[in-house]
């Protein structure tokens, strides 16, 4: 039987090929639509993940790690005298204007932290040194907002802030899909960029004898450049901060030490790193709809492959309708008749899942490579999506069973 239904499979080539195009297309769609949903999810707390702290102390009222509020920096002081606090460190995460040499401004978000420190830096350093943040405003970039962010080589400077912003330093991988292009600096240059006010000018001119004013916001004051020579302010207590990163001390208990946190710190919710990453992922997975349309688009892919499936199969058997009469009249069970259209959905489920799961591969690299969007595809993805072609091709079949079970055995002797 098994030999009836791969030359059936195989008689009518360019049907096969369009079968196989398909399935190859509902693999890849279900593929890449997981694999940017895991992918998104992982990206978006990266930033958290790649940190070295074991607690994370942010404002009660904070719904992801993009949105809360902020903090004084007081707190990391307070938050190095409670018992079980190893270490302390600040973190800010604040949205800011970059301006390329070019004019054209760009929504980022700058990063910034303790050079020196040990529970957050910038990771997969491949050029410069995370040591150049000291310097003032120096920044790293990642490799892949370099051009579109105007600056590509080390020592060029753009404007951040309405402050300069001088490349030190680039990173890869370090970018997730959800933030605006992410500046990693100093926590004083962080500061200084964030909290720069815009110069504001009053320009006046004279129409039929009245005198119309009106207020002009810039940020590319030459004025303001006259300060560039001096090294940004150090932070008072009372300045803005994101996060108190914690590092805890060996054998302390860490639900004993996040209530003494949460007493001693106004207004504080403190989570682990494991509780920070769900809980960014868990916001942008479920509260943004993305899962959703997403799920939405692997479920067109299944649906468009069933139906090119089932076409195929169901005109190879109308094409053999006499074949199959003559298998039941020679008293063939309708079970051995079933088990090759079956073979045949099966054969149509191998073929289509390898060179389609290949091309999701080389799409994920080329997307990695060129545009440093991460496409997750795990090996449990992997079976599921094998599972669900098989399952997709076998449901087809269905269709064509039907039209087999139909068959008068007596259709062989007609003209």
């Amino acid at each position: 039987m098994a030999s009836i239904a791969r030359k059936n499979l195989f008689e009518d080539l360019p049907r096969f090929i369009a079968a196989q195009a398909g399935i190859m297309f509902a693999v890849s769609l279900v593929t890449i639509q997981n694999g940017i949903l895991n992918g998104f999810v992982k990206s978006s707390s990266l930033l958290i993940d790649n940190s070295n702290a074991e607690l994370w102390v942010a404002s009660k009222d904070m719904i992801h790690m993009e949105l809360t509020m902020p903090l004084p920096l007081e707190y990391m002081v307070q938050a190095r005298e409670v018992k079980g606090v190893k270490r302390a460190e600040a973190l800010i995460f604040r949205s800011a204007r970059w301006r390329d040499p070019s004019g054209q401004i760009h929504a980022v978000t700058v990063v910034g932290s303790t050079p020196e420190g040990t529970l957050f830096s910038p990771w997969n350093v491949v050029q410069g040194d995370i040591n150049s943040l000291k310097e003032p405003y120096g920044v790293i970039i990642d490799e892949n907002n370099l051009e579109s962010l105007g600056v590509t080589e080390l020592g060029e400077a753009a404007t951040l802030g309405g402050l300069e912003a001088r490349l030190v330093g680039v990173t890869q991988g370090t970018q997730p899909i959800i933030n605006n292009k992410l500046i990693f600096t100093s926590l004083k240059n962080a500061n200084a960029y964030v909290n720069a006010r815009l110069q504001t000018s009053t320009r006046c001119k004279l129409e039929q004898g009245d005198l119309k004013c009106v207020n002009i916001f810039d940020d590319t004051n030459p004025a303001e450049k006259q300060v560039l020579s001096s090294a940004p302010k150090q932070l008072t207590l009372t300045d803005p901060i994101s996060f108190v990163l914690i590092e805890v001390e060996p054998g302390q208990d860490i639900d004993e030490l996040r209530q003494r946190l949460e007493e001693a710190l106004p207004n504080v919710k403190t989570y682990t790193t494991e509780e920070m990453s769900d809980r960014t992922q868990t916001y942008w997975k479920q509260r943004t709809g993305i899962g959703f349309i997403l799920s939405l688009g692997a479920a067109v892919g299944i649906l468009v492959g069933m139906i090119v499936v089932a076409q195929i199969l169901y005109a190879s058997v109308s094409d053999h309708l006499k074949e199959f009469g003559t298998l039941k009249a020679m008293g063939a069970p309708d079970k051995v008749i079933y088990s090759v259209i079956l073979e045949q959905s099966l054969w149509m489920a191998l073929l289509g899942y390898i060179p389609g799961m290949a091309l999701c591969m080389g799409v994920t690299t080329w997307a990695s490579a060129s545009q440093g969007i991460l496409i997750l595809i795990t090996p449990t993805s992997a079976v599921m999506v094998f599972g669900l072609t098989v399952i997709m091709c076998a449901g087809s079949a269905i269709f064509a069973i039907q039209k087999v079970t139909q068959v008068d055995p007596a259709i062989v002797f007609k003209a």
